[in-house]
């Protein structure tokens, strides 16, 4: 089973890819898609769309996982990134690969054990369950793979599209 971790905003959009084989992680791949601050809103959503689109079609992920967000402040960036959301979740769509939503908290539990966990001690814990050699960075792409083994470990990947 494959699945495609997504940390979403329009500046940055973290993924991250676990291959789940015989009880164990494996990692695939991971990076960060990053928009041009100079380009129209437009564009950059469309660029963002592209090159989601490119990476779903090279790594053909079985399911994804897309954190929810909860913004009280900035409504400015909030709307940015809901509407980076709306063109992920539309590219997974026209892709046929079902999404699946986890919370910051659900997402630090099921990788740390605790809600109350900082982002250094999700990338060292992400870095361990992955048995790699060195903490996955940036911080966008780590948060994608601590949402792609959140997906594993729910149970909910039985549900269908």
């Amino acid at each position: 089973m494959r699945i495609l971790g997504i940390d979403p905003g329009l500046a940055n959009t973290g993924f991250g890819i676990i291959d789940y084989k015989a009880g164990k992680f494996c990692l695939a791949g991971y990076g960060v898609i990053e928009t041009d601050s100079s380009q129209s809103h437009e564009l950059r959503l469309l660029y963002l769309y592209n090159r989601l689109s490119a990476v779903i079609e090279e790594f053909k992920p079985d399911a994804a996982e897309m954190e929810t967000l909860y913004f009280s402040r900035n409504t400015s960036s909030a709307m940015a990134v809901a509407e980076a959301k709306g063109v992920i979740t539309l590219c997974l769509a026209q892709s046929a690969v079902p999404l699946y939503f986890y919370t910051p908290n659900q997402i630090k539990y099921a990788v740390t054990g605790t809600k109350t966990a900082d982002k250094e001690t999700v990338q060292n814990c992400v870095k361990m369950l992955l048995r790699l050699k060195e903490k996955p960075s940036p911080d966008h792409a780590a948060d994608a793979l601590a949402g792609a083994i959140t997906c594993i470990n729910s149970g909910d990947l039985t549900l269908t599209f």
